[in-house]
This record gives C-alpha cells, sequence and structure tokens, in this order.
C-alpha cells in the first residue's frame, strides 16, 4: 500500500496550476444519465473517484469515451442497446466506496421512472443521512422504500411532479440530487434552504447549458421548471477551491510563497480572509491567487458552517496551521460530527490540543517533529501532510488512498513548490 514520505523543514515556493472541482465533477458526470445526447466535460480531475463514477455510469448503460484532449464524453442517449430496459442498478460494491454515487438517485428516477440505488459509504467522518433526499423524492411523487441496504424507487405513471421542498438542514448532495431530479419532473419545484456551495451553482450552470430552467442561482432558494428532455453540451468544470486552499496554507505555515493559476478567488472568500488573519499577504487576479508569508502566523479562531461560511472541508488544514501559530485558538466543527479524526495524529506529532465535543482548542507550539502518522479521512490526509512539511525530521503517512480520492498528484505539485515529499508501494 503507498505512503508519503516528507522531510519537513523546507519553505513553499513556486507556482502551480489547480485541478477541476471533484466535488463540481462528481455531480455533473452523474448529470450525463439525464441527457439525450452526449455530455462533453473538461477540467475534470483524474482521481480515484472520477473513475469510479465512470465505472459506475458504465454499469448504468451510459457510453464513456476520453478523447486525446482529456475531455470525458458521457453518452446516455437511449437506456441500452436496442432500446431494451434501462440498467437502474446501482450496486454496493460501487456506491460503498464513494459517497457521491447516491447522486445517480435523483437522474434515474427522473429519466426511467425506476432506481435501485445502494445506500452510500465513503469517508467515515460522520452521519451524513439520505433520508432528507428520500423525503424530497417523495414529495415529488416517487414511492419508495429501504430495503437490504438499498434505495428502492419508482414513480407511477413514469414521471415526477413539481413540489415545494424545504431541507430541515443544508445538504450540498441533497440539493444537488433534487436539482437533477426536478429537471425532468411535470412541473414547478422550489427548493427552499438549498446549499449554495459554488459546486451546486457549477452544476445548475451546466444543466441549464443543456436546457433546464433553473432560477435563483447563487441564492438559497431554486426554482427549476421541469422540461420534456435535456440535451448535450460541452462544460468546463470550474477549479477545486479545496485544494487550492490547502495549497495556500502550505505557503502560510512554510512561512513561503506560492501563485495559484486557473483559480476562482471568489470561492474562497472565507479561507482568504482567515489566512489575512494569520497575517499572509495575499493578492488576487481574475483567475490567480498569490500569497507570501514571512512571520509565524497568529492563531485564528475557526467555526465551520455551510457556504459562503468556513468550509469543513478547509478546518483539518487550518487546525495544521493553528497548532504552529502565536498563541490559542478555538476551532468549532458545526458540519459533521466526527471529523476530528486526525487530532489524535497530530498529537504524535507534538501538536497541543484539546477537544470537548464538537470543539478543538489549540495552543500553539513552536515545532511539530516528524513521525509515522495515518490518514483516516480525505481532508486529514491533507491536514498530515501540510503538517509533514513543517515537521522537524521525517514524516511517514499510511492509508493515502484517501487523498488520491480528492487531491490530483499531490507529491507532484508540492515537489513542484520546493517540498521535500515522494511516494512509496
Amino acid at each position: 500500500m503507498d505512503k508519503l514520505i516528507i522531510t519537513g523543514g523546507k519553505k513553499i515556493d513556486g507556482e502551480i496550476v489547480i485541478s477541476g472541482a471533484k466535488n463540481a465533477a462528481l455531480p455533473i458526470m452523474a448529470a450525463g444519465l439525464l441527457a439525450s445526447e452526449s455530455l462533453i466535460l473538461s477540467n475534470v480531475p483524474h482521481l480515484k473517484d472520477v473513475t469510479t463514477m465512470m465505472e459506475l455510469l458504465g454499469l448504468l448503460d451510459a457510453r464513456l469515451t476520453v478523447d486525446e484532449n482529456m475531455e470525458i464524453h458521457i453518452d446516455s442517449a437511449s437506456p441500452g442497446p436496442h432500446n431494451q430496459t434501462p440498467k437502474i442498478h446501482a450496486p454496493y460494491e460501487l456506491v460503498k466506496t464513494m459517497r457521491a454515487s447516491i447522486l445517480v438517485l435523483g437522474p434515474l428516477l427522473t429519466r426511467f421512472g425506476k432506481a435501485h440505488v445502494s445506500l452510500p459509504g465513503g469517508c467515515a467522518i460522520g452521519s451524513r443521512p439520505v433520508d432528507l433526499h428520500i423525503k424530497a423524492l417523495q414529495r415529488m411523487g416517487a414511492n419508495i422504500i429501504v430495503e437490504n441496504g438499498y434505495i428502492c424507487c419508482d414513480v407511477p405513471g413514469g414521471r415526477l411532479h413539481g413540489a415545494d421542498i424545504y431541507f430541515d438542514t443544508v445538504t450540498v448532495t441533497g440539493t444537488e440530487n433534487i436539482i437533477m431530479a426536478a429537471t425532468l419532473a411535470k412541473g414547478t419545484t422550489t427548493i427552499s434552504n438549498a446549499a449554495r456551495e459554488p459546486e451546486v451553482t457549477d452544476l445548475i450552470h451546466c444543466l441549464n447549458a443543456m436546457g433546464a430552467r433553473i432560477s435563483g442561482i447563487n441564492t438559497s432558494t431554486l426554482i427549476i421548471e421541469g422540461v420534456e428532455k435535456l440535451s448535450g453540451t460541452k462544460y468546463t468544470v470550474i477549479p477545486d477551491r479545496i485544494e487550492a486552499g490547502t495549497y495556500l496554507i502550505a505557503a502560510a505555515i512554510t512561512r513561503g510563497r506560492i501563485r495559484l493559476k486557473k483559480v476562482v478567488p471568489s470561492t474562497l472568500e472565507a479561507v482568504l480572509k482567515a489566512l489575512e488573519k494569520t497575517g499572509a499577504n495575499i493578492t488576487c487576479g481574475d483567475d490567480w491567487i498569490e500569497l507570501t508569508m514571512s512571520q509565524r502566523p497568529k492563531a485564528i479562531d475557526i467555526q465551520t458552517a455551510p457556504y459562503p461560511g468556513f468550509p469543513t472541508d478547509m478546518q483539518a488544514q487550518i487546525m495544521v496551521l493553528n497548532t504552529i501559530a502565536e498563541g490559542t485558538s478555538t476551532i468549532v466543527e458545526n458540519i459533521f460530527e466526527n471529523r476530528f479524526m486526525h487530532v489524535q495524529e497530530l498529537a504524535r506529532m507534538g501538536a497541543n490540543i484539546q477537544l470537548h465535543g464538537n470543539t478543538a482548542i489549540c495552543h500553539g507550539v513552536e515545532k511539530l517533529t516528524g513521525a509515522p502518522v495515518m490518514a483516516t479521512d480525505l481532508r486529514a490526509s491533507a491536514g498530515l501532510v501540510l503538517a509533514g512539511l513543517i515537521a522537524e525530521g521525517k514524516t511517514c503517512i499510511e492509508r493515502i488512498y484517501h487523498i488520491d480520492r480528492g487531491y490530483e498528484r499531490i507529491e507532484e505539485k508540492l515537489f513542484q513548490l520546493n517540498a521535500n515529499i515522494n511516494r512509496q508501494a
């Protein structure tokens, strides 16, 4: 099993291109099931989760090809060869490895009137129930039972109908699933308390380019007027704001310099404001960000929140900054109840962190020291990589298959930025 070996102490210095956003690419790929023509996607990151989604779509009779420009073509124009009964079964063997697999539920149900999708898996970072998805689809006319680990759905009459949907809590995948289901439903669907993340907005832009009628973009109330069919289109996935934020923190904690290219600064406002409070000097253009840090970071208090608040996917990374910052800080995790599993591993490297429920109190120390550590989820993995960059000596990170789910060639990009890092089998 691969592992990352990092020898800390080198300043990040250089520039990199930010990859496409995994959390935007996956729902947009699932949207390919809705189209009567090919959906062509560019700027899709080369990640394990993307490969898994391609495999899942293939099992659902979509035909996928990758051309010489690394564009993914998704063709779900007909249910299958000779118009056979469409395949609507998303098996546990695939769905268990990636929570985003649940995103095929809405497209299958609205396109074919049936779906048989395994309950999802993914990172063990807390309870992320799909009951909000199920209740919303039931309001749109679906009959749903959950048995033997599968969500089994059918629609009397074959077509969902519009409905007023209110989410009790903000749910990104729930919002995305219901948006996709509503595009081909009869009538109008209103989603209140919808997620506003840039990845949700990216999905909406793609669906509208395919012929959907969705308004209320960038707000918490979305209105979807159902249409008879969606066509194909060519679409470019937005840059990954979480990857960008991770590399910005890498430069900040090593007191280095970085320039990010092909990035959207507006999607990172909460992270940029936080980093400026730590003492970083940040300048931005239309599609680039530059950060320099010449001093020990100042500790900063953080509370995670749905967009446009501070993202939970950046909590582990900002915690690493606070471990070596000047002062004491408080981090409150409001999204997932089990997202502090990296704390024990950071403690092995000398971090001084106290946990009280969903709150972590970080007392900044002068230095971390290298140690063998184990990744527990995707963003915890990124946090451990950052810790290795600043630790004295060598850090060995095991179980890095987690990080390969969300970061494209992380060791190559960090090496390009002057880090001493390599992958070993």
